[in-house]
């Protein structure tokens, strides 16, 4: 994957040197002429550097250095701070705003594309350190939570499983293999206290546990190869009308792959055991999910192509007709009832 850089210089014919430069040497370059829209292009297009000259027209670059470095998404995105012609800026300063590397003076080419070079290899190096860091993070989240068990190994592979039976993309299925894996790593900002509650939540632990789809996708936006699972870690906990949380989005605007997680995701957590329900039969479970999308929470085509797969095309017509369910194992009469009177929690 070519590196991107963002140059944000309001010099035109700078700016034009610095992109011939840089595409001359297979990298992508996108310019940006003043602070703000740096901050506006920044989030969207995450570029792995950032060449950014200490003299815009609306704001000092040390200041559009630290608002940069405030993201999250933009933590680790090393950021060069050029001075302008006769502006040579303290360094201490420079580097106290957040800058991983200031000339004061302009660089040759060879000097130019050296550093430039070797910041980007530093960043791959820093990436798969701070992805290890994260899968590890994630394995220690279940770990600290009997009931989980393996629960994101489940979703991983079965989510897998399911966008193959979907025909999805391998691209998307490796963003449904590491998103699986890592969709419930913002858990790591709940209390114990809350994750292992028997009973039901309390408005204000609600409230935290709402929380941790969006500190997840802080945790992981840093980092450039797991970019591509932050739908899939801050809205697995979406519905297709609206009510879901973080973003309360609806229908098309919940990317299909994040719907196919989610019916995976709620599945494995009614089929396992939690502090505070039994687990159901599959059966059962399949039937919560066509309730809970008949109610407009989840994709019903998504659900039926799901249930087809777990226990094939019969039984998930007999599902999907509320009828038959006697002639499935597991069923159980005692298990029926509308899905809010499950206590789900969100995890």
């Amino acid at each position: 994957m070519a590196a991107t850089v963002l140059v944000v210089d309001a010099d035109p014919r700078s700016c034009a040197d610095w992109e011939a430069l840089l595409l001359n040497q297979g990298y992508i370059v996108i310019a940006a002429r003043n602070g703000q829209v740096a901050l506006t292009l920044c989030p969207q297009i995450q570029p792995d550097l950032v060449l950014l000259y200490d003299s815009l027209p609306d704001m000092p670059g040390l200041e559009l250095c630290r608002r940069l470095k405030t993201n999250p998404r933009n933590r680790l995105t090393p950021i060069i701070l050029l001075a302008s012609a006769g502006n040579v800026s303290d360094v201490s300063r420079t580097l106290s705003s957040g800058a991983d590397d200031f000339w004061g003076h302009a660089p040759t080419p060879w000097e130019a594309l050296s550093r430039v070079y070797s910041l980007l290899q530093l960043k791959v190096y820093i990436d798969e350190q701070a992805e290890s860091v994260v899968f590890s993070l994630a394995q220690s989240i279940e770990a600290r939570d009997p009931f989980d068990g393996a629960h994101c190994a489940r979703v991983s592979n079965n989510a897998v499983r399911f966008g193959k039976s979907l025909g999805f993309s391998q691209n998307v299925l490796d963003a449904l293999r590491i998103g699986g894996l890592v969709h419930d790593i913002g858990k790591i900002g709940i209390p114990d206290a809350i994750l292992s509650k028997a009973g039901p939540l309390d408005p204000e632990e609600s409230k935290i546990v709402r929380e941790h789809p969006i500190i997840g996708e802080q945790i992981c936006a840093p980092i450039k190869s797991l970019r591509h699972v932050l739908p899939l870690i801050r809205h697995h906990h979406e519905r297709m009308d609206g009510s879901g949380y973080p973003d309360g989005l609806r229908g098309e605007q919940i990317p299909v792959a994040v719907r196919a997680l989610q019916i995976v995701d709620i599945c494995d957590a009614l089929t396992s055991d939690r502090s505070y329900r039994q687990n159901l039969s599959l059966p059962r479970a399949l039937t919560i999910l066509y309730e809970e999308a008949d109610r407009g929470w989840l994709d019903g085509t998504l659900v039926s192509q799901f249930a087809s797969l777990v226990v094939g095309s019969e039984g998930s017509i007999a599902l999907g007709n509320r009828r038959g369910l006697g002639s499935l194992e597991g069923a159980k009469q005692s298990e029926s009832g509308p899905p809010a009177r499950l206590n789900r929690r969100g995890l």
